[in-house]
């Protein structure tokens, strides 16, 4: 399963989820709670602080975190994540 979070709120996320066609679920962080959490909320001083960090999370099926990635390449992300995934089943 794919979710993705932002710090919008849930209108938004479905303006945005509509324009661009995305196959997977929204999920909204408009208090920016889970993104503190994770990592994801960049600090008052960062360039562009009221956007998310472009983090991502391979997470296994006992819900714990496999791999955390900073995503500097959005296209070549996903294949990464595949790449991984598929190393994961192959060591279990």
């Amino acid at each position: 399963m794919i979710l993705g979070a932002s710090f919008d709120t849930p209108a938004e996320n479905k303006t945005f989820a509509d324009k661009y066609g995305f196959g997977f679920q929204l999920l909204s962080d408009a208090d920016r709670a889970v993104g503190e959490v994770y990592g994801a909320k960049r600090g008052e001083d960062e360039e562009y602080n009221n956007f998310a960090k472009r983090v991502s999370f391979l997470i296994d099926p006992e819900g714990r975190i496999a791999r955390a990635y900073e995503v500097s390449d959005p296209a070549a992300h996903p294949g990464e994540v595949l790449e991984d995934l598929r190393s994961l089943q192959h060591a279990s």
